[in-house]
């Protein structure tokens, strides 16, 4: 059974998801339909592409991925279809992809150029669902267009780093429903760089000196449950899909606050890691051994 998935920011009170998921079953009553998410913020490339490079490799090899988030196709916008991974992606050559393809490399591209037999005013509709459809049927990419050798890049999407290697600048490319605040900075990105150095990592006014494992490291369980006073208190971890992350301890935007509200954070915003020299110890002059204090 095919599986499409489809990652939209046409949210819950319209009527586009609903649409485009019965445009699918019209073609294809026995597919599997799944939705990643709706509730991309309204055009944000970098949001929905932190998204899918997270959701995708959760789902069978053959799986198709229709990305509806700025759609609309111009001359400087164009629709694709991609694979990657024995993964089949649908959406505007925007820069969605480029977050996913920075890390492995498609096996094909094409331009989709099937427009002229489709009337369309709603491409995920009429265009992205005829494509998904057309794959999950077995159908070949090259049937849909034409090939091509490179997608649009995604500005942002690698972090700065001056030229003696000893700070990073990120930014701000994700918050999630907790209000936890992702960066582009990925744990091998950061790892390669460190070189087991200290490290200070500074957000707006907030400096953190260490880089939990997992978001309760923060919590000391050898304290009796009702003398803690740990939810609320801020933390940075690499997050499930290995990004860096600034949290908040089981964090509630209506009570002990969040990444985001407590440190005033949004997306874009710069978040840097600043890496510190190792000490150096200085050696006193060596002793013979068959010197004795006495001698001096």
């Amino acid at each position: 059974m095919a599986i499409i998935t489809l990652t939209t920011d046409f949210g819950e009170k319209d009527y586009f998801a609903g649409a485009t998921k019965g445009a699918i079953l019209s073609e294809l009553p026995d597919v599997k339909i799944v939705d990643i998410s709706h509730c991309v913020s309204p055009f944000n490339i970098p949001e929905a592409a932190y998204i899918i490079q997270n959701a995708y490799n959760s789902f069978p090899k053959g799986t198709i991925h229709i990305i509806g988030i700025d759609s609309e196709i111009n001359p400087e916008n164009k629709h694709i279809a991609i694979k990657l991974d024995d993964h089949y992606f649908i959406c505007a050559n925007n820069g969605i992809m480029s977050m996913i393809c920075s890390e492995i490399a498609p096996e094909k591209i094409f331009e989709i150029n099937i427009h002229d037999k489709i009337q369309s005013s709603f491409p995920v509709l009429d265009v992205f669902v005829k494509v998904a459809c057309h794959i999950a049927r077995g159908g070949t990419l090259e049937v849909i267009g034409k090939p091509i050798s490179e997608i649009k890049p995604i500005k942002n999407i690698v972090p700065y780093v001056n030229d003696d290697k000893t700070q990073i600048i990120g930014s701000v490319i994700y918050i999630d429903n907790y209000g936890n605040v992702v960066t582009n900075i990925k744990r091998s990105f950061f790892e390669t760089l460190q070189k087991g150095r200290n490290f200070e990592i500074s957000a707006r006014h907030y400096t953190f000196k260490k880089i939990h494992n997992k978001y309760s490291d923060i919590v000391n369980f050898e304290i009796p449950e009702n003398k803690r006073n740990d939810e609320g208190r801020k933390l940075v971890v690499f997050n499930s899909g290995d990004f860096l992350e600034i949290a908040v301890y089981k964090s509630n935007s209506a009570t002990v606050g969040s990444a985001s509200t407590l440190l005033g954070l949004r997306v874009m915003d710069a978040v840097s890691i600043k890496f510190i020299p190792n000490p150096v110890i200085q050696k006193g002059p060596e002793i013979p051994q068959n010197v004795k204090a006495s001698d001096f």
